[in-house]
């Protein structure tokens, strides 16, 4: 037969907050056929479960997690790490699924965490060399460790002689609930997620965010949830879940009334107030721009149209293009420029989170005094971190206009 199964070597990290050492191990013949539903049931029988009335979850490198339908609803709407697209355990192949040479991790019992590493080998097996049948479900072929193992072996090379490996000075990760490494999720990559809800596209929307770092930029992903709900409920509901959570957990400016809003569209109930088509990026500009150069300006409440206070001058735009507010005063709403102080604040706030402590601290020191925000952007930028602060100031500034407008009783449609 052609070596066309998969060889998998899976060891018992850990469980019950206990860490393993030498990790016992067993390596299973996983067939084009078996689903991670049958790895699951073979790797419990290796390692001698009796009670299976718990979880098991696959946790990929690039963070997706494959597990039951109900469960993958339940961690699709989480509150942390990146918008996931759950795989059906019992659906999913796994030769299918990874490749030679890949690592994964399977838990079983997630309130007792019995955490194992599983590694595809680089060469595939013919299970009627390595077993001696064809069986119907994945089966191991090799072990080691006490659990208790048969031939006694404690680690892969244990030939009964030699002494134990050197235990690792530091956890494995998994152990640390540190993997997949953060590096690993790709960040947010906001003009792909802006043209897609200009375009009115909810697939393109919904891939946009799926597998990314959105924690920054949650106000600007929620602006696409209505327009997805409406094209794509179904696979959209998890992500507006987990996206209202993650705005009533971060609790910023505009972050409780744009979960509201989201809450109401997932209930299919009207948005309260009066609704209008704002647009929050150009109502930010004015709210927060340079008191010097210009004070405010006014929000059609018809159109949602924001216009500069200088809209209101024939002398400056034209006769033909200047407003009159004064004739339609019910039509328009006031918005005074608020100045710089949100602004150096978030520049503070983003100085605050860097992990890098001789960063943080230059900053720290760039924002102190006249000409702060321009060394702040020199600096920034200079350190590669432009895209970063461009999410998050650009949230912060829409989750503050979101705010002045639902405290006018306007919510965003």
């Amino acid at each position: 037969m052609a070596r066309i199964w998969l060889s998998v070597t899976v060891e018992l990290l850990g469980g019950r907050g206990e860490e393993l050492w030498p990790w016992p191990g067993r390596i299973f013949a996983v067939g084009p056929s078996h689903t991670f539903m049958d790895l699951a049931d073979a790797i419990n029988n290796a390692f001698a479960r009796w009670d299976r009335s718990h979880l098991s979850v696959f946790t990929l490198a690039d963070g997706r997690v494959i597990t039951d339908e109900e469960t993958g609803a339940e961690m699709a709407s989480s509150i942390r790490g990146p918008i996931i697209a759950p795989m059906d355990i019992a659906a999913a192949k796994v030769a299918r699924t990874v490749e030679p040479g890949a690592e994964f991790q399977f838990t079983f019992d997630l309130g007792d965490a019995w955490m194992h590493r599983c590694v595809v080998g680089e060469v595939k097996v013919d299970p009627l060399e390595v077993l001696g049948i064809r069986p119907d479900v994945p089966l191991p072929y090799w072990g080691w460790g006490s659990i208790p193992d048969q031939y006694g072996r404690r680690w892969a090379t244990d030939d009964g002689e030699s002494r134990a490996p050197g235990k690792p000075g530091r956890p494995h990760p998994m152990l640390l609930h540190a993997w997949p490494a953060q590096v690993q999720v790709p960040g947010l990559e906001l003009s792909e997620l802006r043209e897609s809800i200009a375009a009115a596209d909810a697939a393109r929307f919904l891939a946009a965010v799926t597998g990314r770092h959105i924690d920054d930029a949650l106000q600007q992903v929620g602006a696409g949830i209505p327009m997805a709900l409406e094209q794509r409920r179904q696979e959209a509901e998890p992500v507006a879940l987990s996206v209202i959570n993650r705005l009533t957990w971060r609790g910023g400016a505009g972050d409780r009334v744009l979960a509201e809003d989201l809450l109401a569209g997932l209930r299919r109930e009207p948005l309260t107030g009066q609704v209008v088509p704002v647009d929050l990026d150009m109502l930010s500009t004015v709210l927060e721009g340079d008191p010097e150069l210009s004070t405010g300006g006014y929000l059609d409440l018809c159109t949602g149209q924001v216009y500069d206070e200088s809209a209101t001058d024939p002398m400056m735009v034209g006769e033909d293009a200047a407003i009159d507010v004064e004739e339609e005063p019910e039509r328009w709403l006031r918005v005074n420029c608020t100045g710089s102080r949100n602004g150096w604040r978030d520049m503070a706030a983003f100085a605050g989170r860097q992990h890098d402590e001789a960063l943080r601290e230059r900053l720290v020191r760039a924002i102190e005094g006249k000409g702060a925000f321009f060394r702040f952007r020199d600096l920034v930028h200079g350190e590669n971190l432009g895209d970063q602060w461009y999410a998050f100031s650009t949230d912060r500034q829409v989750g503050r206009a979101c705010e002045f407008l639902a405290d006018h009783g306007i919510r965003v449609g």
